[in-house]
């Protein structure tokens, strides 16, 4: 007979919907994590973040039948109704202003854009992880929620699109976008290091 820890996601859903509520505990146990981090990178409030993943996982409880397992994984599922919590909130409390919201067909290069493969990897080398994170909150929700699930919480396409309900393509598209506004926005944080490190320089040979 399989541990807890060995039986999949569906098989501790139905043991939880039968009442079983160790398996709800090992689901949330396994779960939360990823709930928690997606609300804190999209909204940047713990507390906010908390209220969110135990709506998650209330909505688990008395809406499990909106999970289709064919359409996804449970994993997907719960990210994807604690995204629309998270966009509901954002809408009703606006924490931050977004920068200027082009449409996802800017996305194809054709902008003053350029954009380079995994830019988060580069820039956490040269760049506080305070920065990068007021860059990704800065972003409009469409951008920052792509940049959140592939680069944060290393999601691939599919699963990303399917937390987002849209094609894959659209994810590529924003998340193209996304990382280039990211660069841009990056870009004078780094320009200022880059500056003060000259000064210190040549005050060296003053």
């Amino acid at each position: 007979m399989k541990t807890q820890s060995e039986l999949s996601d569906s098989e501790l859903l139905q043991s939880m919907l039968a009442g079983d509520e160790e398996a709800l505990a090992a689901l949330y146990r396994r779960r939360q994590g990823s709930v928690y981090r997606f609300a804190l990178q999209m909204c940047g409030s713990q507390t906010i973040a908390e209220d969110i993943t135990q709506e998650v996982f209330m909505v688990l409880l008395g809406d499990s039948h909106t999970f289709q397992p064919a359409r996804g994984s449970l994993n997907s599922f719960l990210l994807g109704v604690a995204r629309n919590h998270v966009l509901r909130r954002l809408k009703r409390e606006r924490f931050y202003v977004s920068i200027e919201e082009d449409s996802d067909n800017d996305a194809t290069g054709k902008g003053r854009f350029v954009t380079t493969a995994g830019p988060l990897d580069d820039l956490s080398r040269t760049e506080t992880v305070e920065s990068v994170r007021r860059a990704v909150l800065s972003l409009p929700e469409r951008y920052r929620e792509v940049v959140v699930l592939c680069d944060l919480q290393e999601m691939n396409y599919e699963e990303t699109a399917e937390v987002l309900g849209c094609a894959i393509g659209t994810v590529r598209s924003r998340l193209h976008r996304a990382r280039a506004m990211l660069i841009e926005k990056l870009r004078p944080a780094r320009e200022e290091k880059v500056a003060s490190a000259t000064v210190k320089s040549a005050r060296c040979f003053a």
